[in-house]
């Protein structure tokens, strides 16, 4: 198992992204999903910190909060079956999808990745979110001797940049954007020590693939692809502020009800079309949805 821990600081408070993280990952499925790949919404419902189908772990994470409301679940499919790289479509079924688990217990959040098809890979991601910079140490508590051993990741979304060019936009540059909305932006050398409001993801991502030959390279490949969702979709969610900034919890839970609905619709309409196999394809898209 390969653990890291990604800070992704932001110029948003906490109560802010609580609506920016449904949006961003709602428009982003949705973008992200057509003929035959992309996310299926399984199931979203409320449901507590007690759930039946949540390990010791989830359920210790849990019981940190200060509130103990209802949280929010969603089980969905991520279709990836035309944009695994080739060497992993070599060994994988051509209808392919990973199934993701969330429990979103805002400012907490658990998700998990399993593969029927691979039943040693599995990604486990613990997130806090909190009104700093990222300066919180070990703010999951692991155990000393343990943690030692946990590479940290602070991620700058001005100027760290994207590995696939083609998902770079102008207008999605934290660089160059600016909020008509919130006055923030652009971001400049030193953002996150000078600017205010700022918040940071903490994320502690726990990735296993227990596969004699192929762990080494599989769980530093997962790991690489999550760090370019995480980078992404941080930067989106900042760069469309003026997009969510005036919804409240209602307004923004109708666009995800409408979004999820439309991304359905565009995966399962083509999934009795199942893509040939390119002779050679390097790149893995990145559409993990509910890595936030």
């Amino acid at each position: 198992m390969l653990t890291k821990e990604y800070r992704i600081a932001m110029p948003l408070t906490v109560d802010e992204y609580h609506i920016g993280q449904l949006y961003m990952i709602a428009r982003h499925s949705n973008e992200q999903s057509q003929g035959g790949d992309g996310v299926e919404v399984v199931v979203n419902r409320e449901c507590t910190e007690d759930e039946e189908n949540m390990s010791d772990n989830h359920k210790a994470f849990l019981k940190e909060r200060e509130k103990h409301t209802k949280g929010q679940f969603t089980e969905k499919r991520v279709h990836l079956s035309s944009r695994l790289p080739y060497w992993l479509q070599a060994v994988t079924p051509r209808v392919f999808y990973i199934t993701e688990k969330s429990y979103n217990f805002y400012p907490l959040t658990i998700t998990e990745y399993t593969c029927s098809f691979l039943p040693k890979f599995r990604v486990e991601i613990y997130t806090k979110f909190e009104n700093n910079n990222g300066s919180t140490e070990n703010v999951f508590k692991v155990p000393e001797e343990e943690y030692a051993s946990v590479t940290i990741d602070h991620m700058d979304i001005a100027f760290d940049e994207l590995s696939n060019p083609k998902h770079y936009k102008e207008d999605e540059d934290p660089k160059f954007f600016k909020s008509s909305k919130t006055n923030r932006g652009p971001l400049m050398e030193g953002w996150r020590e000078t600017d205010k409001p700022i918040m940071c993801s903490y994320k502690l991502v726990h990735t296993s693939f227990e596969v004699w030959g192929f762990q080494t390279k599989t769980e530093d490949f997962i790991h690489r692809c999550i760090r370019d969702v995480l980078l992404l979709g941080h930067r989106q969610a900042f760069t469309w502020v003026d997009q969510w900034y005036d919804m409240d919890m209602a307004a923004v839970r109708e666009y995800e009800k409408k979004s999820q609905e439309e991304t359905n619709q565009k995966v399962l309409a083509d999934t009795e079309q199942i893509p040939e196999v390119p002779e050679k394809q390097e790149e893995f898209t990145k559409d993990l949805s509910e890595i936030d």
